[in-house]
């Protein structure tokens, strides 16, 4: 597998939402830690001119994040653009022209789903696949088959290495510590397995709603949008056997090994909730039955995890922006204890957003001659997310691709198994249960788990 670094980065939907509101930062950062210094390709079907990309760049920049004037500066000077038809071949000469010399650029795709098939077969037609990787955004397909489908047409014009599938997740500095904290901290790893653990919580909280997003959101629902990629990789990373290796497809090997294994959803294990007011949403039907809430109760089928439930619960218009994972290790049973108040198991709690924050649920003894116990969380965080992660996830996704480095992206058998996950559940007919913003979803979910859900606190 080549780690050559690619000599050009081609961006196509360069006019469009997401470049303005996180392509454009993360290259300005590339630029200011000296990680970006090839062209910087921006493609588009509008009639635009480079000097009109530029100013889109600092208006971007203005509006998130900031302008860096030498970073800022830097980034313009990198920046083309090249306006094509994606279904006429003959506008592709225009950006294999504009490459001049590169011979490993990395195109970015940063586009609806229903194109990609579209450029990587212009790309190969006019030889700008040559050499070359690709990055597509999720979600890589609506269902198992059609994500199949879409590494079928991705295998026959890159190879998997030159593959980049960007779950942004992935990037984040707290997600990876899961990784880091599990194997760097032996002591807790003796433990991590059915024999400690007692169940495991996941919850992704969103204190808002479709924020003006309805017509895209009735495409997805909350299971598509999140839970078969940003809370199933959170699953395989919990989960993963200790690689074998530092190389870049240990760490991947391992995640996609966990979503083979988890087993396919049942209707009886999930529940689904819309709130209310959703439906008075711009582009949203009037009868909609998308949810904009999940609760989802999952197994692992393997020897590590056999038996122990994984609780996932994500939702619009909840209390709070937060994502959580709380780990209940096994109740004590020691005949020298007499009472622990509450009676409450040990418990691991990784905060993954807005803030980094690792606590520990212990049980101490109270003064006195009695052994009763009292509950004590020992708690270690970091600040604000720029001081928790001075990388954004984009720019550290883009700056790996580029180097060829694959470990923070989805390989296409992981992708396949995690539609197979939820795949049972997609076209199944299943209640639709209405909740009030600002609550903890509909009380249906509260039948899924045994002495109530996890609720993630945010002080402030």
């Amino acid at each position: 597998m080549s780690t050559s670094q690619s000599d050009a980065l081609v961006f196509f939907g360069a006019t469009g939402d997401l470049a303005f509101k996180k392509i454009f930062p993360a290259l300005q950062a590339m630029s200011k830690h000296g990680h970006l210094d090839v062209p910087v390709i921006g493609v588009g079907r509008s009639a635009r001119t480079t000097d009109q990309l530029r100013a889109r760049a600092r208006e971007s920049l203005e509006k998130h994040g900031g302008v860096d004037p030498v970073a800022c500066e830097k980034l313009c000077d990198l920046l083309r653009y090249v306006r094509v038809d994606y279904a006429d071949p003959t506008t592709f000469q225009a950006l294999r022209k504009e490459l001049g010399g590169a011979e490993r650029p990395a195109h970015y795709l940063a586009l609806a789903p229903n194109m990609f098939e579209t450029v990587v077969k212009q790309l190969e037609k006019s030889g700008c696949a040559k050499g070359a990787r690709v990055l597509i955004e999720k979600p890589f397909g609506r269902n198992l088959a059609s994500a199949q489908e879409l590494n079928r047409t991705l295998h026959c014009y890159f190879p998997e290495q030159a593959i980049f599938r960007i779950d942004h997740f992935l990037g984040k500095e707290p997600v990876q510590n899961l990784i880091y904290f599990r194997f760097a901290n032996p002591v807790f790893e003796a433990g991590w397995n059915r024999h400690s653990i007692q169940r495991v919580q996941i919850t992704m909280a969103e204190q808002f709603g479709v924020a003006g997003r309805g017509r895209f959101y009735e495409e997805v629902g909350a299971i598509r949008d999140v839970v078969q990629n940003h809370l199933l990789m959170v699953i395989a990373c919990l989960t993963m056997e200790e690689p074998s290796g530092r190389d870049h497809e240990s760490i991947r090997e391992e995640r996609a090994k966990v979503l083979k294994i988890i087993r396919p959803l049942l209707p009886s294990d999930v529940v689904r909730g819309q709130f209310h007011g959703y439906r008075r949403e711009s582009g949203v039907a009037p009868d909609s039955q998308v949810e904009t809430f999940a609760a989802l109760r999952l197994y692992i089928d393997s020897e590590r995890w056999a038996g122990v439930p994984f609780y996932v619960r994500t939702g619009k218009c909840l209390p709070v922006t937060a994502t959580e994972v709380l780990v209940e290790f096994k109740r004590p049973c020691w005949p020298v204890l007499d009472e622990i108040v509450p009676p409450l198991p040990n418990y691991a709690r990784f905060r993954l957003s807005p803030n980094l924050m690792i606590a520990l649920g212990t049980n101490s003894k109270v003064p006195g001659e009695a052994m009763v116990g009292e509950r004590i969380e020992l708690v270690a965080g970091h600040g604000s997310g720029d001081e928790l992660d001075p990388m954004d996830p984009y720019e550290r996704l883009l700056g790996d691709a580029m180097k060829g480095d694959t470990t923070l992206f989805v390989r296409g058998d992981g992708v396949e198994a995690a539609w197979h996950v939820v795949q049972p559940i997609l076209e199944t007919p299943m209640p639709l249960h209405e909740y009030e913003p600002n609550t903890w979803g509909p009380r249906e979910a509260d039948r899924l788990i045994e002495g109530g859900w996890h609720s993630p606190q945010v002080s402030g």
